[in-house]
């Protein structure tokens, strides 16, 4: 697959999920940044991942943000992707979340093993099979610090599932990516991304299909230049742009996670700063410290659409 018509090729951005001041999601502000990074390039996004503090929001808020931020994007990025991101912490509120993003128009579902509970092997491949009744391509989603890992033992049986169309990886473990690669080249299709952003332009050395940083959200052609440079085989100009990516990733020593993320975006008039509960918006202290974050990092970061 080409990255036009895949569901990983090529540059992903697990977007971030603007909220009102109640920390529910607000559809109606989505607008400036959708804007801005359909204007950036980029063709795919992934809903309600971490970066869009999914697993904090519950069921019932989630529908109406879905479908308007689906149409929106479609209108913004014709012919583009966009997936959602329904992990939960068991298999009954999973697919609760998957028929919301089906009726959303999701083009695919992503979603972690359960987290919270250890479970058997067999019980997660269990919670994969089970989204088979959706009737949507499905892509595993490892990040181990928050779920239950994809093991080598369970990938191979994931790979038996014929509505896994692939695999998100953000361990940041190598050796696993090496061996997802290897074996997704024994399923015609099926495709493998990477989300741990130090490790982007290895994991495309190594066969990634595409790439899923958090930092999208912040710098967009970046991404897209660093996908585009492996495309052309200028492995210094990839390592450049790497460089250039694990610099932005400072900012959480800032404050680490979508808090921050945000602070930059409302910074920039794309996003309100709001998060879920029990999250926090950035203290005072941290807002100056971004102001000097964005000054310093101002020509690698995403710009408001013009007009």
């Amino acid at each position: 697959m080409n990255d036009a018509t895949s569901l990983l090729g090529g540059v992903t951005t697990p977007l971030i999920t603007p909220m009102d001041e109640t920390g529910r999601p607000a559809a109606d502000r989505t607008a400036p940044l959708l804007g801005a990074l359909a204007d950036a390039g980029i063709d795919k996004l992934m809903l309600l991942g971490s970066n869009g503090e999914g697993p904090l929001l519950p069921t019932s808020v989630i529908g109406p943000f879905l479908e308007r931020a689906v149409r929106q994007w479609r209108s913004l990025a014709p012919g583009g992707v966009a997936t959602v991101n329904v992990t939960a912490g068991g298999t009954l509120e999973a697919l609760e979340r998957a028929e919301l993003a089906a009726a959303a128009g999701a083009d695919a579902l992503v979603m972690s093993p359960p987290i919270y509970f250890q479970h058997r092997d067999d019980e997660i491949v269990a919670h994969y099979a089970a989204l088979a009744s959706i009737g949507l391509p499905v892509i595993a989603y490892n990040a181990p610090r928050y779920s239950n890992p994809l093991t080598h033992d369970v990938i191979d049986a994931l790979l038996d599932l014929d509505h896994l169309a692939g695999i998100k990886d953000s361990s940041g473990d190598i050796d696993l990516f090496g061996h997802l690669v290897e074996r997704a080249r024994t399923r015609p299709g099926f495709e493998v991304s990477q989300g741990a952003e130090t490790h982007l332009a290895a994991a495309l050395e190594l066969g990634a299909h595409g790439i899923v940083p958090g930092i999208a959200n912040i710098s967009p052609a970046l991404s897209l230049q660093l996908t585009a440079a492996h495309r052309a085989g200028d492995r210094d100009e990839m390592h450049r742009l790497q460089a250039l990516v694990t610099e932005l990733t400072k900012l959480h020593a800032i404050r680490r996670g979508t808090p921050g993320v945000k602070e930059i975006l409302a910074q920039l008039r794309l996003c309100p700063p709001y998060v879920a509960p029990p999250l926090l918006r950035c203290e005072p202290d941290e807002r100056h410290a971004f102001q000097e974050f964005i000054t310093a990092h101002k020509e690698q970061l995403i710009r408001p659409t013009k007009g």
